[in-house]
């Protein structure tokens, strides 16, 4: 797998986790080059298609999920048999390795590690995404403190049934009583989980441990978890009761939904808790498990109810216990003394109330008849109702009604209230509302020019303006390889934070080849060379071998490789070539033909009689200037005329031969 390149995009690096289900790679995303991580599914779950129809449908949803506190998913894909999801690549380590080296934490410490992983459940709750696995190694401490929570890749939607990729053992330590007896899941499962993981970190252990997942989940079932504040005294009461309430045995008592898990954690942050009420229900017995019946993957755990004897719940030790018949004589005895300091108790308590009402007189009395009322809680109502009931309280009046964003309270609703809920404050005193706006509107900005830009400097410029880039398929341009060529929209564009900007990287200068256009006309051969995308220059010359208008050459030549947008330059006959005739009259042959010939013209010979020495030019024609490769005649002497032989006068009288 090292060294692969997945999707023509990614390249896959050196290991750095693995699990039962998936080993997670360093990479490298080579058009944003970027470093990312690459999770890769294992074989045998690659090649069922029932898995791979889920995969994809997983993979999608856990791409949606968009906050702070949530590992961010890229990309996912298939490449060959292997199935992957790209993700950020965190740096820092996982809650669990921190536990490990440093022990418990400060209770504000896991009050915030708690609101920040409230937060990003909220978001998945919301997309009807439960994580089924929250658990410390799944929660990655950045060198910011922050936290993000991974492993959404492979959450399942609501009560979907796929084997988890981890350590049975580790998971039972942080799975819900209903999870280990393959009940219906809801958003409560993970606030159960979270309820673990801030156990662990107030307390520095996990509430039940085994020698194996069954005994662990069993106890998960069957026992009360020791408060952590037995375990580590600086736990902050306060924090121990949100953490209880978060691992109520019955779903119904706990927090109802992380975003109300997270508004009790962010009031105890700012010093506004209110008492949460947690009661252990120490004399239920929930039902015991089938320890036949445990999936392998320690993801369900059938029941059956067996017949009980009656049971008992030891404080010291966190178990329900069988008590035997001997056992509940003494029981019987215990109770009686119970009821007898029962009653004792009561009657101090008597006293009690009596002395607490004779102090409420007087303070009534001393505060001129205001009595003190509980405030009742307006948090997460719709602004009007909140108005109504404020309107019909006989006890409050309405004060300052605000308005504020917030990313985790529906836009109108209550999002805070002073005084706090269920406090006590005189009649008549005001309550200040403030109501959600609804997530903080996207900031307007505008599409920054990455022309010439390096992926690392894109990423960097719309990260900086909020901006998510998309890198699209790339082009051929005149700029270097690796940096952008194009971009929509235009550089200027108002956009809105959180809208995509796509680019296109430069694949460089493409190469293709000069077309033969050598003996086409200027016009032509300009048409041919544009339409390839070649700029073109014309440079002009007599030519005797190519017409007028004629393209002579081109440089780069005929059938070179050059890139496209290069410069052609192409030669044009200007015809042939003017030139002034060299005059041979009186000139010997062989000089005369040669000073033509050597002038750019042919020669045509002509003779003639002539009193000039034999071989000796007379005459040519034309003379002065003409085109080069015009022939010139020349006349070569012959020397002077050979006169006729002449013969004696015949006489007049006729005589001749035989006459006298």
């Amino acid at each position: 797998m090292v060294s692969k390149l997945l999707g023509g995009r990614y390249t896959v690096q050196d290991k750095i986790g693995s699990g039962g289900m998936a080993t997670v790679y360093r990479g490298l995303d080579e058009v944003l080059g970027r470093t990312v991580a690459i999770k890769t599914m294992l074989p045998q779950y690659a090649t069922d298609p029932s898995f791979a129809a889920r995969f994809k449908q997983e993979a999608q949803a856990a791409a949606a999920l968009q906050s702070p506190y949530i590992v961010s998913v890229y990309d996912w894909g298939k490449d060959e048999d292997t199935y992957y999801i790209v993700m950020e690549y965190l740096r820092g380590t996982d809650l669990k390795s921190g536990l490990r080296k440093h022990g418990a934490l400060d209770s504000k410490k896991v009050a915030q590690i708690g609101s920040q992983i409230a937060q990003a459940l909220s978001v998945a709750h919301k997309h009807d995404i439960i994580h089924r696995d929250i658990k410390p190694q799944n929660i990655m401490v950045q060198p910011d403190g922050n936290i993000k929570v991974m492993d959404f890749g492979i959450a399942r939607a609501k009560n979907s049934h796929l084997t988890q990729d981890n350590s049975v053992l580790g998971t039972a330590h942080y799975v819900s009583p209903e999870q280990t007896q393959g009940k219906d899941l809801g958003p409560t499962t993970d606030i159960y989980s979270l309820g673990v993981v801030m156990y662990e970190a107030a307390a520095g252990k996990v509430p039940f441990e085994g020698d194996d997942a069954i005994s662990v989940a069993l106890k998960q079932v069957n026992e009360l978890p020791v408060p952590p504040s037995e375990i580590n005294p600086n736990v902050d009461p306060a924090l121990e009761a949100i953490i209880l309430k978060c691992m109520e045995k019955n779903p119904a008592n706990r927090f109802q939904s992380a975003n109300e898990l997270y508004r009790v954690l962010r009031d105890y942050l700012s010093g506004r808790i209110t008492a949460i009420p947690y009661t252990p229900k120490a004399n239920t017995v929930p039902d015991i498990p089938n320890i036949s019946n445990i999936d392998a993957g320690g993801d369900s755990i059938t029941t059956t109810r067996p017949y009980t004897r009656p049971r008992a719940y030891d404080s010291s030790t966190g178990q329900y216990s069988v008590v035997s018949a001997r056992e509940q004589a003494k029981q019987i005895e215990y109770g009686r003394k119970r009821h007898k300091i029962r009653n004792a108790i009561l009657g101090l308590l008597a006293s009690a109330a009596v002395i607490a009402a004779a102090v409420f007189f007087v303070t009534t009395v001393l505060n001129d008849g205001v009595k003190n009322y509980a405030v009742p809680n307006y948090i997460d109502l719709p602004e009007s109702e909140a108005l109504a009931l404020l309107e019909a309280d006989e006890h409050f009046e309405q004060g300052e009604v605000k308005q504020s964003f917030s990313e985790t309270v529906e836009e109108g609703r209550v999002m805070e209230q002073t005084p706090a809920p269920n406090r006590q404050f005189p009649e008549g005193t005001t309550i200040d509302l403030v109501v959600s706006k609804g997530p903080t509107p996207a900031e307007t900005v505008y599409a920054p020019n990455l022309t010439d830009k390096t992926a690392s400097e894109v990423d960097e410029i719309l990260r900086d303006l909020k901006l998510i880039g998309r890198a699209a398929d790339k082009v051929y341009s005149d700029l270097p390889a690796g940096h952008v060529a194009e971009q929509e929209p235009a550089p200027g564009t108002e956009m809105k934070a959180g809208e995509t900007v796509v680019y296109h990287m430069s694949k460089g200068t493409e190469k293709i080849t000069v077309p033969n256009v050598i003996n086409d006309t200027e016009e032509s051969a300009r048409e041919t060379l544009t339409d390839d995308g070649f700029k073109v220059t014309v440079n002009y010359s007599s030519s005797n071998d190519y017409y007028a208008g004629r393209v002579i050459s081109c440089y780069p030549g005929v059938g070179e490789a050059v890139d496209r947008g290069a410069s052609i330059t192409i030669t044009v006959s200007t015809g042939p070539e003017t030139a002034s005739i060299p005059n041979v009259v009186g000139s010997s042959y062989e000089s005369g033909v040669a000073a033509l010939n050597n002038a750019g013209f042919y020669v045509d010979i002509e003779y003639a009689e002539n009193d000039a020495a034999v071989g000796t030019i007379i005459s040519q024609s034309p003379t002065g200037s003409a085109t080069m490769g015009t022939t010139v005649t020349i006349t070569v002497s012959t020397g002077p005329a050979i006169p006729e032989p002449t013969t004696p006068d015949t006489p007049a009288d006729g005589g001749g031969e035989g006459g006298a």
